[in-house]
């Protein structure tokens, strides 16, 4: 009975449920006024025409069976008006009775009741023992690549949906969710909020700073990440209280721009782990190109370790006797001193000084912008949106208004000579097209792009990309570098660095046995135990009990990896 106390009160706490049972209760009242005039011409023609006395409710009697088609045949008129009557009174109940009253239940209270029924199933608050979760405050195709990373890594979370309906549908499916106004403290309370690992403001920058605000009312300390779409914004989420603000389409053009080839061989650092830089450089027009990794001697050398290779968007495990070619992009592992020492040697090889092509300069687009400026790289710039011509033109060498699927564009902002160009529109399918148009215009090209979902990670690589990033991939690692507190690491679209505690099935045995590489697809690229740390370990290397294994990879090939070992 509280239960259905509950849900009426669901029913009848919103306006347009209470407008839907009034006008369903003056259907209903019209319905009995036309029964009780039916019954009332009932008695009128049965004395009068029929010469019959019945009782007025021996008429509500007959109008009821007639409407309904029900027919018993006990009561029955003999004259020709009455049988036309009869005719009416059957007519009018088929449309009134079996067609509209079903419909109008149906419309206006039993489909609100199933839906008060499927709200009320959406959890309104989180376990009372929870601790050391994070909430998300907006669920979307972003936060879905976040919360694989948080459910491999242990991390409980739960996500805010004001929708009740919406919550839960997520709740059948599985997602740890809870219903409320995401600016009411009231939601933040049931979420338990001070006992939170962290927030996540993730929804336009106004309601990320109320978000904010609301939750410095009910904690001082636990950290909220505010997500901005504009750069301006930053420091209003800050002052407003959030502990760390991430402009992600900023970082996103940051990124892209770093992984552009141009003027001279230099090294782009991906991030740190303890004391070593995973950095990354082109072989293009160095004497590496064509040479097997052994025949390299960078380590013997410099002391620095190749653990993977780039080659057009796909990262290759380096195996001693793997060739080099004009196109590599090695990954490499030292400390800061041995990547200096790598760079310059190879700084003195020039690849190309013609100027770099963005192509699009919306906010993505102006991020990379500004980032090759701070690099001192040339740059042109393709854009189609004349509003933008003031804002690029300040800051680009060059700009060329038109559609760059235009060939006579691409070729006067010289696609021909550059060394890369950086696709940076908000549309898949055009980036993908401009990315097969550009490889075939100058096949030596370096092609960067972005991409929106990650269904078509594949397709813009088999396009042409060489190297591809999303805004669903920049978020998820920012969030996850904040979390673990360590430096954000960004590798390649789909590709991640792994810290795993050597389960105890491969304790013991060489890291050749283990089959990682081979089977699970997974580039080992160092062992750690303690301080000591063994990068590109050979494959006779043994796991000893208590070390971390460093491995780079996808997380479903992670997954694999936990599956089979047991980690």
């Amino acid at each position: 009975m509280k239960f259905l106390a509950t849900q009426l009160s669901d029913l009848l706490s919103q306006q347009q449920n209470r407008s839907n049972l009034k006008a369903l209760f003056k259907y209903i009242l019209f319905l009995i006024a036309v029964i009780l005039i039916y019954a009332v011409l009932f008695c009128w023609i049965m004395r009068v025409v029929e010469k019959q006395e019945h009782s007025f409710v021996t008429g509500v009697y007959w109008a009821l069976t007639v409407m309904s088609t029900l027919g018993f045949g006990d009561i029955t008129f003999h004259s020709d008006i009455g049988r036309i009557f009869s005719i009416m009174v059957l007519s009018s109940g088929v449309i009134l009775l079996l067609i509209v009253l079903p419909f109008t239940f149906i419309r206006y209270f039993y489909a609100p009741w199933l839906e008060a029924q499927i709200r009320h199933r959406a959890p309104r608050a989180v376990p009372g023992d929870m601790a050391g979760h994070v909430i998300i405050c907006r669920y979307d195709t972003v936060v879905r690549g976040l919360i694989r990373k948080l459910s491999v890594l242990g991390i409980p979370y739960f996500i805010l949906e004001p929708d009740a309906t919406e919550a839960a549908s997520l709740y059948e499916d599985g997602v740890p969710i809870i219903t409320g106004e995401i600016d009411n403290s009231a939601t933040y309370k049931a979420a338990r909020v001070s006992e939170a690992r962290m927030v996540l403001a993730n929804t336009e920058d106004a309601v990320n700073t109320n978000i904010t605000l609301t939750v410095r009312e009910l904690s001082a300390d636990v950290p909220i990440v505010a997500i901005v779409e504009n750069v301006d914004s930053v420091d209003i989420l800050e002052l407003a209280g959030a502990s760390h603000v991430l402009p992600l389409k900023q970082k996103l053009g940051e990124h892209l721009a770093y992984r552009v080839t141009a003027q001279h061989t230099s090294m782009h650092v991906i991030g740190t782990f303890k004391d070593l830089l995973i950095a990354e450089f082109p072989v293009q027009n160095t004497p590496l190109a064509g040479r097997m990794i052994r025949e390299t001697n960078l380590r013997q050398i410099t002391g620095v370790s190749v653990v993977g290779i780039w080659e057009r968007g796909h990262l290759l495990p380096a195996k001693p006797d793997t060739v080099l070619s004009e196109l590599s992009v090695p990954v490499i592992v030292g400390t800061a001193e041995q990547i200096a020492e790598i760079e310059s040697l190879l700084v003195i090889y020039n690849i190309n000084y013609n100027p770099v092509l963005i192509i699009g300069c919306g906010n993505v687009g102006y991020a990379v912008a500004r980032a090759l400026k701070k690099k001192e790289v040339s740059f042109h710039v393709v854009e189609r949106n004349k509003a933008l011509r003031a804002r690029t033109s300040a800051i680009a060498n060059e700009l060329f208004i038109g559609d760059a699927a235009d060939r006579d564009v691409l070729m006067q902002a010289g696609l021909a000579e550059a060394p890369s160009v950086v696709i940076t529109t908000n549309d898949d399918a055009m980036n993908i097209y401009l990315a097969v148009y550009c490889r075939r215009l100058n096949p030596a090209l370096r092609i960067v792009s972005r991409i929106t979902h990650e269904r078509n990670l594949e397709a813009i690589h088999r396009a042409g990309a060489d190297f591809v990033l999303s805004y669903a991939s920049i978020e998820t690692e920012s969030i996850i570098s904040y979390l673990q507190k360590r430096e954000l690491i960004v590798i390649g679209e789909g590709i991640d660095l792994f810290v795993v505690k050597v389960p105890k099935s491969l304790t013991g045995r060489s890291l050749g046995e283990t089959s990682i590489g081979s089977e699970i697809g997974m580039t080992v690229i160092a062992i750690q135990k303690g301080e000591n740390i063994m990068t590109n370990p050979p494959a006779d290397a043994v796991l000893e009990p208590g070390s971390d294994i460093l491995m780079v990879g996808s997380t479903e090939q992670r997954d694999q990896f936990m599956t089979r070992f047991g980690a």
